[in-house]
């Protein structure tokens, strides 16, 4: 008859865990005996991991979401900020400022040429264009004469390649001008031959209705604002004072003009103390030297300044029963 072992078993090697918690657990009794119980948050099986994978996951989505709605406006905003100015790759590297300024120049000499002195022109070419290229394509024959040279755009092709397009005016025509050129990482040539574009005329611009005009108000402003302008182009700040309202202060324009004429004053219909008015004035331009002009039927010359049309667009303000400027300001289109 076989005897039981009195040894008594150690109950961690016995294999029963709850009968042996681990350092920082309590024995809670249950069913009589212990049970460990964590002292601090009671939550267990792994369930703190469950809650960071869920705010990574949130998170991940939120910057996904924000990105895709960012990047169109983004495209958007820089396709506005390129559009007429450059096209080409954006890291080229190619000095854009640097050709735009070269083509303005080569353009001011290769579209001004006079049979008379063919010289000059081949000369001033030489900085531009490659050894040999004598006058450019010009025949040697006629005269042209064209300015106002600008530069109206470039199509980068790549690091040492470009075309650049320049406007000018040439008697009572606008054009432009396309230079292709070469940048060897120092210096600019021009590459061929350039090009003649036609630039196209004005805009046509619409009609305006008539504005409902306040004929009162009209004849009331007329020898206020005749004496502002007068005071205006001499630039005298005690005169101005006396038509300028209280706390504003305008600056005139000390004696480079005088006022003609007051051609014109719009003033629609609006509030009882405050207007926008439409003011055009014709100042006489002190050039250093009135032109002398025949007098009509006479063989004896007068001097005449020059003469130059203005508009103006003017805040006017009411205070104590008299009108007043607040604001000057060049005139510009309501509508259209």
């Amino acid at each position: 008859m076989a005897r039981r072992s009195t040894v008594q078993q150690d109950p961690r090697i016995a294999g029963d865990p709850e009968s042996y918690p681990p350092d920082g657990f309590d024995r809670v009794p249950v069913a009589g005996r212990t049970s460990p119980r964590r002292g601090g948050w009671g939550g267990g099986g792994g369930r703190w991991l469950v809650w960071v994978g869920r705010v990574v996951l949130w998170a991940l989505i939120i910057v996904i979401v924000v990105n895709g709605v960012r990047a169109p406006f983004e495209r958007l905003s820089q396709n506005a900020g390129t559009t007429g100015a450059t096209a080409g790759p954006a890291d080229s590297g190619f000095p854009v400022t640097q050709a735009a300024a070269f083509a303005d120049q080569f353009a001011a000499v290769y579209l001004n040429y006079d049979a008379a002195n063919p010289q000059q022109r081949a000369e001033r070419l030489r900085a531009f264009v490659p050894t040999g290229g004598e006058q450019f394509g010009w025949n040697g024959y006629g005269r042209m004469s064209a300015g106002a040279f600008q530069f109206a755009g470039i199509k980068v092709l790549g690091p040492n390649n470009a075309v650049v397009t320049v406007s000018y005016q040439s008697g009572g025509s606008r054009g432009l001008l396309s230079v292709p050129v070469y940048y060897d990482g120092a210096r600019f040539v021009v590459a061929a031959q350039p090009g003649l574009l036609p630039a196209g005329g004005p805009a046509g611009l619409p009609q305006l209705p008539d504005p409902d005009r306040d004929k009162a108000a009209e004849a009331e402003l007329q020898p206020q604002l005749e004496g502002f302008f007068k005071a205006f182009a001499a630039g005298n700040q005690v005169d101005l004072q006396r038509y300028v309202a209280s706390g504003v202060t305008i600056e005139g324009f000390d004696g480079q003009f005088s006022l003609a004429q007051l051609k014109d004053v719009v003033v629609p219909q609006g509030a009882a103390n405050t207007r926008e008015v439409t003011a055009v004035v014709v100042w006489a331009v002190s050039s250093g030297g009135a032109d002398a002009v025949p007098t009509p039927g006479s063989d004896n010359p007068v001097t005449q300044p020059a003469g130059l049309e203005q508009a103006y667009q003017l805040t006017m303000e009411k205070q104590g029963g008299k009108w007043f400027v607040r604001q000057i300001q060049g005139a510009s289109r309501s509508v259209g």
